[in-house]
């Protein structure tokens, strides 16, 4: 059974960081690509980062560019999501995604964070930034 448990939100002040995990169970993280994802209040799901299964190929949309970094452990079967610099536009609750496939997050282009392309997803961590 897939499942996938984020953690690692809470409140920080703006410039501050947080590292997000999301532990992953019936399946092998490096076999998919993985993406992470977040809406705030009001506002349509974004997707904001994403891993290739080799780990090779990794994308993040312009928003978080230079600030956000996605990478996992293989070991422990878990991805993450460091963030630094945060802004109260940050604020969000953020969810990670296993990919269908392994043709996920391939591109490191804008289409690589496509909702539909992602099949499993956690049930979120909330991230407040406060200004």
């Amino acid at each position: 059974q897939v499942r996938l448990v984020e953690s690692g939100g809470g409140l920080v002040q703006a410039g501050g960081s947080l590292r997000l995990s999301c532990t992953a169970s019936g399946f092998t993280l490096a076999s998919y690509g993985m993406g992470w994802f977040r809406q705030a209040p009001g506002k349509e799901r974004e997707g904001i980062s994403c891993i290739s299964w080799s780990g090779l190929k990794k994308y993040s949309v312009d928003s978080v560019k230079g600030r956000f970094a996605v990478s996992r452990d293989d070991a422990k079967n878990t991805l993450y999501l460091q963030m630094s610099s945060l802004k109260p536009e940050d604020t969000a609750m953020y969810y990670c995604a296993r990919g269908r496939s392994s043709a996920s997050c391939t591109t490191e282009g804008p289409s690589d964070m496509e909702s539909t392309d992602f099949g499993y997803w956690g049930q979120g961590t909330q991230v407040n930034v406060s200004s």
